[in-house]
C-alpha cells in the first residue's frame, strides 16, 4: 500500500520523512485540543477569490472608494476575525497547492504556473485538505477554478473531492477562441467541467467569453446545492468554492454589467460580493452557520495590467513578486461563539496554516511522511492567544528565493515590484521595516535594520536545510511519483 493510501485509509505507521511543523521561527508549543465529537464537527465553507488585491474591499479600505460597494463581506468582517498580515504565495497556481496541501508550492512541483500544455499541478503522492477531510466523513466539493491539474488522474475527484464543477486551468483561457488564428486542432478549446468522484470528468461548456460572464453564477448555485443536499443528510461538508472573479477577463454577469457606472471590474467586485452573500444566506436559511467555519480570502495580489488593474491598498507591487502587494491578502474567517467576532489582527499567518489548522479543528491527523510546513493557528483564531504561532517565511517566486518575512521586517534578495517588470538580482540584500515602510521604498540593511538580517538569514538557511532534507520534487514531475526516486 502506498503512503498515500495508507493516509487517505486512516492507518498509521508510514515510512519516509519526519513532520516538520515549524520551519520558519515559529513560536510557541502546541496546545492539547479536545477532539470533536461526531455530531460537532463543524462544516467548513472555504470561499478563495482570484486575484483580489488587499484594497478591494471595503473592510480593507477599498469598497466605495474603489467604485464597487462590498457590503456582504464588509458585514461578514465585522462578525469574524480578519486579519491585516495574512500571506499567500505569488502566483495562482503556488497559493492554491499551498492552501490544499499546507506545504510551501516550492516542495511541490507546483511553485510556478505551467502554461503551453506542459505538465502541471499536483503529484497523486501529495495529500490534500481535502482528502484529510473525507478521511474523517466528510463530504467534499470543488466549485470554481482548480489549476491544479488538467489532466484526468489531477482533476479534483483524484484529490479528494466527491464532486466538482469549473475551469481546470484559469480564467483568461476565455480569451482563445475569440483570438485571431485560434486553431482547435493544435491548441485545445478550453472548457468548463464536472466530475464526480469514481467516474471520468466530462466537458459541459466551452469556455469562452461568454461563459466567462456566467461561471461563477453557475459555481455558486451548485455550492448551495451541495450545502443543501448535506444539510438534509445530515453530513459535515467542505465547500471549497474558488471563484474565478477578479482574474481577467474581468467580465460581470449580464445581470450586474453596469450596475456601478464604474466599468466592468468594478461591476465584477459587486457581483463577487453578491455571491459571497448567497453562500452564507444559504447558511442562515440551512440553520447551519453556528457549526460552520467560513473563510473568505484571495489566492495572491492583484493584476497589474489595465484595464484590469487592481488594488493592493496601502502595499506596492502586484502579483508574480515577493512585494507585500502580491503576498499580503484579505481573509476573514467567522465561527459564531468560537472565534472572536468584529477582531482584526496584524499578527502573521500564512495560508499553508489553513491546512494543519482545520485538520485540527475537525480531529484530524495530518501526513507523518513528508514535511508540512502549515503551523496550528487554533489557540490564535480560537483567541486564547494574542500571537500568531507563526514568526515568518520564505518568499518564493517561481523556483526563485526571492526574499524572506520576520516579523514586521523584509528582506529582498531578488528586486520586482510588478509583473511585467523586469527581474534584478541584487548584489545587496534589501531590508525594510513594514510598520515604517509599508509601501518597501527606504532600504535600511546597512542602517537601523541590520540586526534584522540574523533572524532573517536563519529562517532561510532552516529552510534550505529541510529542502535538502527532501528534495523538492521537479515541475512537471509525472505520477506515480515516489519520494527519493
Amino acid at each position: 500500500m502506498s503512503s498515500r493510501a495508507a493516509y487517505v485509509r486512516g492507518t498509521k505507521g508510514m515510512r519516509g520523512y519526519s513532520t516538520l511543523l515549524c520551519l520558519v521561527s515559529v513560536l510557541g508549543a502546541s496546545v492539547a485540543h479536545a477532539q470533536p465529537t461526531a455530531e460537532a464537527r463543524p462544516n467548513i465553507l472555504l470561499i478563495l477569490v482570484d486575484n483580489l488585491g488587499y484594497g478591494e474591499l471595503g473592510s480593507y479600505g477599498g469598497g466605495v472608494l474603489r467604485g464597487a460597494p462590498t457590503p456582504r463581506l464588509d458585514l461578514l468582517a465585522t462578525e469574524s476575525l480578519r486579519l491585516t498580515n495574512f500571506n499567500v504565495e505569488s502566483q495562482c497556481t503556488p497559493s492554491r497547492s499551498a492552501l490544499l496541501t499546507g506545504r510551501f508550492a516550492i516542495r511541490s512541483g507546483t511553485s510556478r504556473v505551467v502554461r503551453g500544455g506542459r505538465p502541471s499541478g499536483l503529484v497523486q503522492w501529495e495529500v490534500t485538505l481535502a482528502e484529510v477531510l473525507s478521511a474523517q466523513g466528510y463530504a467534499t466539493g470543488h466549485y470554481g477554478k482548480w489549476h491544479l491539474g488538467d489532466v484526468e488522474d489531477r482533476f479534483p475527484t483524484h484529490q479528494g473531492f466527491d464532486e466538482w464543477y469549473g475551469i481546470p486551468n484559469t480564467s483568461n483561457l476565455s480569451m482563445y477562441t475569440s483570438q485571431p488564428g485560434f486553431d482547435p486542432d493544435v491548441a485545445p478549446t478550453p472548457s468548463i467541467m464536472e466530475g464526480r468522484r469514481g467516474e471520468p470528468s466530462r466537458k459541459v461548456a466551452t469556455f469562452d467569453l461568454e461563459t466567462r460572464r456566467l461561471i461563477d453564477t453557475e459555481a455558486t448555485r451548485r455550492a448551495v446545492g451541495f450545502m443543501e443536499r448535506n444539510a438534509q443528510a445530515g453530513r459535515p461538508f467542505f465547500a471549497y468554492v474558488p471563484l474565478t472573479a477578479v482574474h481577467y477577463p474581468t467580465l460581470p454577469h449580464p445581470s450586474f454589467a453596469g450596475k456601478t457606472k464604474n466599468g466592468d471590474f468594478a461591476d465584477s467586485v459587486v457581483e463577487m460580493d453578491a455571491h459571497v452573500g448567497e453562500l452564507l444566506d444559504a447558511l442562515k436559511r440551512l440553520k447551519l452557520e453556528a457549526n460552520t467555519i467560513v473563510i473568505f480570502a484571495s489566492d495572491n495580489g492583484p493584476e497589474d495590467l489595465l484595464p484590469w488593474r487592481g488594488s493592493a491598498g496601502p502595499w506596492s507591487g502586484s502579483y508574480f513578486t515577493a512585494m507585500e502587494g502580491s503576498l499580503r491578502a484579505p481573509f476573514i474567517i467567522r465561527w459564531p461563539g468560537r472565534i472572536p467576532h468584529g477582531a482584526t489582527s496584524n499578527e502573521i499567518v500564512h495560508e499553508v496554516d489553513l491546512f494543519t489548522t482545520l485538520a485540527g479543528f475537525v480531529g484530524a491527523n495530518i501526513p507523518q511522511d513528508r514535511m508540512i510546513d502549515g503551523v496550528d493557528q487554533r489557540d490564535f483564531f480560537l483567541g486564547s492567544r494574542d500571537r500568531s504561532a507563526r514568526e515568518g517565511f520564505p518568499c518564493y517566486v517561481g523556483d526563485t528565493l526571492a526574499g524572506a518575512k520576520w516579523r514586521n521586517w523584509k528582506v529582498h534578495f531578488v528586486w520586482q515590484e510588478y509583473k511585467y517588470d523586469p527581474v534584478q538580482t541584487l548584489g545587496v540584500t534589501r531590508v525594510f521595516n513594514l510598520l515604517d515602510d509599508p509601501r518597501e521604498r527606504h532600504d535600511i540593511s546597512s542602517a537601523e535594520g541590520s540586526w534584522a538580517l540574523f533572524p532573517l538569514y536563519k529562517l532561510v538557511d532552516e529552510f534550505q536545510a529541510s529542502l535538502r532534507k527532501e528534495p523538492p520534487i521537479p515541475v512537471g514531475t509525472p505520477d506515480p511519483y515516489v519520494p527519493g526516486k
